[in-house]
């Protein structure tokens, strides 16, 4: 699965996401955000070898319940999961590294 190009407005709930099985990987962040435009070719770049992930972008922000949920602070937060627990977090990735040693994690 390709990266999406915009963050979703709609969320899933939180229980709808602890609920997903296999790997996933949520990304919290905004489409005005500079840090997550300038942050999207290092999360393609890290995401190439893994095609079939499935990737859900969540716009995030005040009053939003799934990022609270997840206490995400800064933009863009990458939270891997796998069968809906929680095992890595990159935020604000700088290099497609960070992102492959997190897919390692859920492996």
């Amino acid at each position: 699965m390709t990266t999406a190009n915009q963050y979703s407005k709609t969320a899933p709930s939180r229980a709808d996401v602890d609920a997903l099985a296999g790997v996933t990987v949520v990304e919290f962040g905004t489409d005005w955000c500079g840090y997550c435009q300038g942050a999207q070719p290092v999360i393609a770049e890290g995401f190439g070898p893994h095609p079939g992930t499935r990737h859900l972008k969540i716009e995030d922000g005040p009053g939003r319940p799934l990022g609270r949920s997840f206490k995400v602070k800064l933009w863009p937060t990458l939270v891997f999961m796998r069968d809906g627990v929680e095992v890595a977090r990159v935020v604000r990735p700088t290099d497609a590294q960070q992102i492959e040693n997190a897919f390692a994690a859920v492996a």
